[in-house]
């Protein structure tokens, strides 16, 4: 093996023990060499989508954009130890995505009961008095169009290859068979119902403590070692980029149109592709 190639090997570990744990190869092994049918056929878009890097810069516009949402907020205030355990939840995400969108039917649906089984002791009431529950299918369309809405951006402007409006499509529609799994009555099945979903909710989203408390955590104080800083805050940058200006202004965080188009962007791309060579499979994966 090359000194790149080690280097890619040492990178590739380090990415992956952190998004997916310290048993990372098991799992992939596990979700992708095991018999059985699939929710979705190999290659098809939410496989593109979700195997790409731009998923980094998509996941945490997902969590900046879910945090609007009052009553999805005081769940995570309330129930999540995102401070303590920011790595652990993460991993908990990575590990439903891939069963979800890479395992077996079997494997998928076992994921799907893990998560539902959580949510039923996620229930409280929020700061304003109103209560709330994980299982509610209101919030949870919310947190499904959040994702899937910042998925699809994300991989838009810096995913590996194009997209077309077909294949986008086709990625509402496949995220849309998770949304059911986990109670989501009547999620969209294409790029225009989901926008139109998502405009839906415009009135109940607000700017609160706790929403501020998590972009600061986010975005300026991430559990990261030093020499991940860096490259963290530039996957910060991007997806602070792709929030529309409604969604900027409640977290307090600025638009500058310029800066994000002749530096933000171009250094999305360069980590985007860093992360991109350091996580493909090796050239002899494919051998044998």
């Amino acid at each position: 093996m090359t000194t790149t190639e080690h280097l890619r090997a040492w990178l590739a570990d380090q990415v992956r023990g952190r998004i997916v744990g310290p048993d990372a190869a098991e799992r992939h092994d596990e979700i992708h060499t095991s018999d059985g049918a699939r929710w979705f056929d190999e290659g098809s878009p939410i496989q593109r989508i979700h195997a790409d890097s731009s998923m980094f810069i998509g996941g945490l516009r997902a969590l900046l954009l879910q945090s609007l949402h009052p009553l999805a907020m005081a769940g995570v205030a309330d129930h999540s130890d995102y401070r303590n355990d920011p790595w652990g939840r993460l991993q908990r995400t990575a590990r439903f995505l891939g069963a979800t969108t890479y395992g077996t039917a079997e494997q998928a649906q076992e994921a799907v009961d893990r998560v539902q089984a959580v949510h039923e002791h996620v229930v409280g009431v929020a700061p304003d008095g109103r209560p709330y529950a994980a299982n509610d299918p209101h919030l949870l369309r919310w947190v499904h169009l959040a994702e899937a809405d910042s998925f699809l951006a994300a991989y838009r402007r810096h995913g590996a290859s194009p997209l077309t409006d077909a294949d986008a499509d086709e990625y509402v529609r496949q995220m849309a068979v998770i949304a059911r799994a986990l109670g989501v009555p009547a999620p969209p099945e294409s790029e225009r119902a989901m926008h139109d979903q998502l405009r839906s909710f415009r009135g109940e989203l607000h700017s609160s403590a706790a929403a501020r408390d998590v972009a600061r955590y986010l975005l300026w104080q991430p559990p990261m070692p030093p020499a991940a800083r860096a490259p963290y805050g530039v996957l910060a940058a991007s997806a602070v980029a792709l929030l529309p200006r409604w969604a900027r202004r409640p977290l307090r965080l600025p638009w500058f149109p310029v800066t994000e188009t002749v530096a933000v962007r171009p250094a999305g791309e360069m980590v985007t592709r860093g992360l991109r060579w350091a996580l493909r499979p090796p050239p002899d994966a494919a051998v044998g």
